[in-house]
């Protein structure tokens, strides 16, 4: 055939580099610190609700499509509780297969094709395929290190008549960066100004140690011209579930179920009994959850800064960004490539998170959300690297 078989907006995406760099961890015996899930499972009594569900034909047929009412009430009670946001989960709440289907129907929902949507790069990689799925283009806004706080003359800069919406990570991956209520204000009146929707990923919202997080749903004007998503994988541990979420009006809504019911229709029945479950669980269960993640980010980021790596602090999520050119290193991608060979780690380079290849070229990404001894192995390993 002449044609190419892959859609031409695809182009250069192919497999992902979580994926490329988990098979490397299993071919070589590696520790991976690479692909970010947890290596112990969430909580038995959670766990034990998914069984009893499928036990007792809960959820084992299709459930209904905006998701069970178990889990959407749960859902609304979940952004009720901890932020004042109040929304009816009838028509206000969309369950989904993990944050990356919302993201997606999100794009093929809210987009056409011509229109722009800025990112702060480096971004999750699924954001260039759904932009590009939904013949939209992307506009990076380009996060610097040390600190990696967002230039908002540069994303002011970046707003032109195409400009439809922004796609904002908070808590960040893979910087950790999480935006202050002063940047979340001002991201929010640019938004206003130019009348554009949000859709805010806010996968690590519990995972945060030294900010707090503000959806922009919550600021003034913002309800209503903001799409947010989240998901269970992360706050629970249970990534394999893929139990996500939608919470916006009615009308944006049922636009993202329209685009949403024509992908996965629905998934994991079972499993959004226990994640129903789960999101009622008390205030000590999150505590303890940010304060254990927060001592393996300390262990974590205290022995790489020791072995040698520049190392910038996250305030959140459970990713560590690193540079690796204090050890002698020109590209981190290559740096990776070399990596469990010549240490027996995996981690993620990441460049492959920014459309500035330059701006990331020495940059590496380790996630910590591993067991301490796993975290010391790890650090073992990599002392071979220091100078």
């Amino acid at each position: 055939m002449k044609r190419p078989l892959l859609n031409r907006r695809l182009g250069g995406l192919g497999t992902t580099i979580f994926a490329e760099m988990s098979a490397r961890a299993v071919a070589t015996g590696a520790v991976n610190l690479g692909q970010g899930f947890p290596d112990v499972d969430g909580p038995a009594d959670i766990a034990e609700a998914a069984a009893e569900a499928v036990r007792t034909g809960k959820g084992n047929q299709y459930p209904p499509g905006p998701g069970i009412p178990e889990l959407r009430t749960a859902v609304a009670d979940h952004q009720q509780r901890f932020y004042g946001l109040a929304y009816d989960p009838d028509t206000e709440v969309l369950v989904t297969a993990g944050a990356t289907e919302a993201i997606a129907a999100a794009m093929l929902a809210l987009l056409e094709p011509g229109d722009e949507v800025i990112a702060f790069e480096p971004y999750y990689d699924s954001y260039a395929a759904n932009i590009a799925m939904a013949g939209a283009t992307r506009v990076p806004v380009t996060l610097k290190a040390p600190d990696f706080r967002p230039d908002l003359d540069r994303l002011r800069d970046a707003i032109t008549g195409k400009t439809r919406l922004i796609l904002l990570n908070s808590p960040h991956n893979p910087t950790g960066m999480v935006l202050t209520r002063a940047e979340a204000r001002a991201i929010a009146d640019l938004a206003m100004a130019h009348d554009l929707l949000v859709v805010t990923d806010e996968v690590y919202e519990h995972l945060v140690y030294d900010r707090e997080h503000v959806p922009l749903a919550t600021l003034d004007g913002m309800r209503e011209r903001t799409v947010c998503v989240s998901s269970a994988g992360k706050t629970f541990s249970f990534t394999g579930w893929k139990v996500g979420w939608v919470t916006s009006t009615p009308a944006l809504v049922s636009a993202v179920r329209t685009t949403k019911q024509f992908l996965t229709y629905v998934s994991g029945g079972p499993f959004q009994y226990a994640v129903a479950r789960a999101l009622a669980l008390p205030g000590a269960y999150y505590q303890n959850l940010a304060t254990d993640l927060r001592v393996k980010r300390d262990l974590l980021a205290g022995g790489l800064a020791e072995i040698g790596f520049e190392v910038y602090q996250p305030d959140g999520t459970y990713f560590i960004t690193t540079d690796v050119a204090p050890l002698g290193e020109r590209d981190g991608i290559e740096f990776c490539l070399n990596l469990p060979d010549k240490a027996g780690v995996v981690a993620i380079p990441s460049a492959v998170f920014y459309d500035d290849k330059e701006a990331g070229r020495t940059q590496v990404r380790f996630a910590f959300c591993k067991r301490a001894e796993v975290l010391q192995e790890a650090l073992s390993r990599l002392a071979v690297l220091a100078r």
